[in-house]
């Protein structure tokens, strides 16, 4: 499993190897995947919407990428069986990384949450993360490359921290609701220790308040207001968890399995 023994070029970087990233049409999951092919892999991505995936496949292969594409809805067991079916003909039963990005954040107060709305944010979040790795178990053991197969999930620092929408002075706080993000984080640890024979390595990335696409929308007075809860004193940028996202995926980070990384500029220490 060790890679140290590479020179410093194949330590960081990824050519030939394959990779699948759930959600890489927005977001984060869509610097993932221009990170990922950039430093030389071959990715498959997915999302719901056909019309985003094709514009995003586009300018991919502007940019000189590698990028195939797929329209997949995460909280579909069936529709996750199909991916995997897709990704293992696209590779030629090969894959190298998977990165559970695909997610829902969900802002509710806690007595008006249902149970379809629980079921919902547990289906696409950490269900269809537990059910893709079962998948592609068995095409990550045949990982060819230095250090092994590689899995990296994305949850949130919703479980060190609490996150609402709005302040603590609120009438009527709402949770961000990533109550699946502590079992995330504990599932990552799981098959850490379970698929390290295996020479697959499993890590977590949490990030904090990122500047996606929700969080711009976000008034620029509460955004203030909320950053001055973070040391660093703004909002990180999708490139800055997509850079450590694909270094957990790189040979350099081959000792590395079972962490949950918080991408937070700090708010995680701040109280």
């Amino acid at each position: 499993m060790a890679a140290a023994s590479g020179s410093r070029q194949q330590r960081w970087s990824l050519a030939g190897a394959t990779a699948l990233v759930t959600g890489g049409s927005k977001g984060i999951g869509h610097a993932v995947v221009e990170e990922l092919a950039g430093f030389g892999a071959r990715v498959h991505t997915c999302a719901r919407n056909a019309a985003d995936l094709e514009e995003s496949r586009r300018r991919w292969a502007e940019k000189g990428l590698v990028v195939t594409v797929s329209v997949c809805d995460v909280s579909v067991p069936a529709d996750r069986e199909k991916l995997m079916d897709t990704v293992k003909s696209t590779f030629d039963g090969k894959l190298d990384i998977l990165v559970n990005n695909a997610g829902q954040a969900f802002f509710k107060a806690a007595a008006e949450c249902t149970a379809e709305d629980y079921s919902h944010v547990m289906a696409t979040n950490l269900e269809s993360s537990f059910h893709l790795c079962q998948l592609a178990h068995p095409l990550l053991v045949g990982s060819s490359i230095a250090g092994g197969g590689s899995v990296v999930h994305i949850s949130s620092i919703a479980q060190a921290t609490w996150v609402s929408q709005g302040s603590r002075s609120t009438a009527s706080p709402k949770t961000e609701f990533y109550y699946d993000a502590g079992a995330m984080n504990q599932l990552t640890r799981s098959l850490a220790a379970e698929w390290s024979p295996d020479k697959i390595r499993v890590n977590c990335v949490a990030p904090g308040a990122i500047m996606t696409d929700m969080v711009k929308q976000v008034e620029p007075e509460l955004l203030a207001q909320k950053m001055s809860h973070v040391p660093m004193q703004r909002a990180g940028e999708v490139e800055e968890v997509a850079s450590v996202v694909s270094f957990l995926c790189m040979p350099a980070s081959s000792y590395i399995t079972g962490q949950v990384i918080c991408i937070d500029g700090g708010r995680t220490i701040s109280g």
